[in-house]
């Protein structure tokens, strides 16, 4: 089981850097788009690279979720080497515990289990952080940042929910398409 949760946080992260080159592929049909004067495909093509974002911060956030449980499952499966050892030590140390004090032995094993129970609640709350964030969706504001950055690169300068755009030189759509 702990091979299959590491094998799964690897294909998480694998997933998150397709979306990455995703994102890319996208910013690059925005700028086209944009130079070709067809602001309708520019805004289709910059919501999708801006969901390939979320996608990709989605899936590491995923992969971390993964690797995590992972660890508790690998610290479990410790665990249970170090009570089988600890039993066969308190089987040799039965002769010993008649001669010698009780009670700093029972106070001794009691702040161990304490701490073993803090680390324990430490570990939960920051699962429990982790799994209470949210899913991002694609706000408008960083649709048009990303078309307007895009039409920068193209030398070209948007206006927001207007098709007509002005150019920066003398790039006009009919000597784009040559």
């Amino acid at each position: 089981h702990l091979f299959n949760l590491k094998f799964a946080a690897k294909e998480l992260e694998r997933n998150a850097k397709k979306c990455d080159k995703e994102e890319k592929a996208e910013k690059a049909k925005v700028k086209k788009a944009i130079q070709k004067g067809n602001m309708e495909v520019a805004r289709i093509h910059a919501e999708n690279a801006i969901r390939q974002k979320n996608q990709s911060i989605n899936f590491l956030r995923m992969s971390a979720r993964v690797d995590a449980v992972a660890a508790r499952v690998q610290t479990a499966v410790t665990m249970n080497k170090v009570t089988k050892s600890m039993a066969g030590v308190v089987k040799s140390m039965d002769a010993t515990l008649k001669s010698m004090n009780l009670e700093k032995i029972s106070a001794l094993m009691d702040k161990f289990e304490r701490q073993f129970e803090t680390l324990d609640v430490q570990t939960a709350q920051m699962e429990d952080t982790m799994g209470n964030t949210t899913t991002l969706t694609t706000p408008q504001n960083e649709v048009d940042s990303l078309m307007h950055e895009m039409a920068d690169e193209a030398g070209m300068s948007f206006l927001s929910g207007c098709p007509d755009y002005e150019t920066k030189s003398s790039i006009t759509p009919a000597n784009i398409d040559g």
